[in-house]
């Protein structure tokens, strides 16, 4: 009996530094800026400033994913840490389910990309000493987003997807791109805390969804 109890308390001990991991890398963790221009039916329209992220082509998602986290700790000509920011973005068919990157299909290749915190622009951010990694620069852009939680398998994002896109048509929304998958969290992070999101780029956003009550989220 003392035993049991023993083993349960480890356990609540264990459940307690997990939750409280993913309380501090939520509170850390800088996010990109954002605007919230309107909201309806679940679906938030928000706009992105300009941003830089480092970006590379491989041709598997675990070779893409190494190249640029070196980056980040340090593979760079300054030798410079460069703290990660959220959202992440993950863009193609096959969605990995904890990958803190962009990543897109071209050619049965995988391109993935980590969004630089706002303190850089392109001329400052470190240059990258690996070839295969590159600078880019993403200019503002508006967006339709719809929040999810729990882990973000490929069915949730394909149901999560189809909804948004059914949201926009019936507001007669024009989507002009790609969807794409926000992640807000590391990958030690329960998945009752974690946090995602559909996006989709938005055109010609009429004046009646924009809401009285836009605000930018800061940089933490």
């Amino acid at each position: 009996m003392q035993s049991a109890r023993k083993a349960l308390l480890g356990i609540g001990g264990l459940l307690v530094l997990w939750i409280g991991w993913g309380v501090y890398v939520d509170r850390t963790t800088e996010r990109v800026p954002s605007e919230t221009l309107g909201r309806f039916d679940g679906v938030e329209i928000r706009r992105y400033p300009r941003t830089v992220l480092a970006e590379t082509t491989a041709r598997d998602a675990r070779t893409a994913f190494g190249r640029l986290f070196r980056y980040i700790s340090g593979a760079n000509a300054r030798s410079e840490e460069v703290a990660m920011t959220a959202p992440v973005t993950v863009r193609g068919t096959s969605i990995p389910m904890t990958a803190p990157v962009r990543t897109g299909s071209d050619g049965g290749d995988v391109t993935m990309a980590f969004y630089l915190p706002q303190t850089y622009t392109f001329e400052t951010a470190p240059t990258p000493t690996d070839a295969d990694v590159r600078l880019v620069v993403e200019p503002p852009r508006t967006v339709a987003v719809r929040r999810f939680s729990w882990y973000a398998t490929d069915e949730r994002v394909r149901r999560e997807r189809e909804r948004l896109r059914e949201d926009l048509t019936r507001r007669d929304l024009e989507m002009d791109g790609e969807s794409a998958l926000l992640q807000y969290n590391d990958p030690w992070t329960p998945p009752f805390m974690r946090t995602n999101e559909i996006e989709v780029p938005v055109a010609d956003v009429p004046e009646n969804l924009h809401s009285d009550h836009s605000q930018t989220v800061p940089q933490e």
